[in-house]
């Protein structure tokens, strides 16, 4: 359905309870707990969108212009009655107009506007990169600046840390998402996250504290990984009720 690019990702995680976002979730979905500490997480994620467009490069081009953009999503992990396990945003900040209006037109994501910018740099200490959000119109108090140094690249053996929580982390496979009266599952697809360390060096955000999770933002996170992206595929959504043939 949908082929894109994920550039410059950082993914910010804090474990809580199943019960505190229980109620976020949307019917015939629960929050996906981490077998090993039995709790679930919040994940901000920041990064640049690239060359999104409908079909695979070899069916449908790019989207020019509104194809490319800054995201930052906040989320949730989920899983549903079939057993299969996504994610449940509960904004994703866009700064594209044009894609805010279609995407939530289209299909009742919660898109949001707001203007963003990116950055990387190296210092002596080595290299950083920089996120900045701030909410357009009635939102304008919302805001967020984030700053990362990053660490070492993670082998594909030590991204299993922790029994499987940076891969069980980044590694979804679909989302689950309310829309004209049904719960729907979108899949999609792609390789694994060549992940990095990194670590919160500057940190402001209104942001969680809008979508109902106010102390976060002053806890350090859980998790901190960076990863330089992927391509990934989004295939057609289905009832999350009914398990997908094949």
């Amino acid at each position: 359905m949908m082929e894109q690019a994920w550039r410059d990702a950082a993914f910010l995680h804090w474990a809580v309870p199943a019960e505190r976002v229980a109620h976020l979730m949307p019917p015939g979905v629960r929050p996906d707990v981490h077998p090993a500490s039995n709790l679930t997480y919040v994940a901000l994620v920041p990064f640049r969108m690239v060359g999104a467009g409908l079909g695979p490069r070899t069916i449908g081009p790019a989207v020019p212009w509104a194809g490319t953009f800054l995201e930052t999503n906040v989320r949730l992990y989920s899983v549903d009655d079939t057993g299969r396990r996504g994610i449940v945003f509960l904004t994703l900040e866009c700064s594209r107009l044009v894609v805010v209006a279609g995407a939530r037109a289209a299909f009742g994501l919660p898109y949001r506007w707001s203007s963003m910018a990116f950055g990387r740099r190296a210092d002596p200490s080595g290299q950083r990169v920089a996120y900045a959000l701030r909410g357009r119109g009635r939102r304008s108090g919302v805001h967020q600046r984030l700053e990362l140094s990053l660490g070492a690249q993670l082998p594909p053996a030590d991204a299993d840390d922790d029994e499987g929580l940076a891969r069980g982390l980044t590694a979804r496979w679909g989302l689950h998402q309310r829309h004209v009266g049904r719960t729907w599952y979108v899949p999609n697809e792609h390789g694994p996250w060549p992940l990095r360390s990194a670590r919160v060096e500057a940190f402001e955000d209104s942001l969680l504290a809008d979508m109902g999770f106010p102390d976060l933002a002053a806890r350090e996170p859980d998790s901190v990984l960076f990863s330089s992206g992927v391509v990934t595929r989004f295939g057609l959504p289905g009832d999350a009720r009914r398990p997908r043939r094949g």
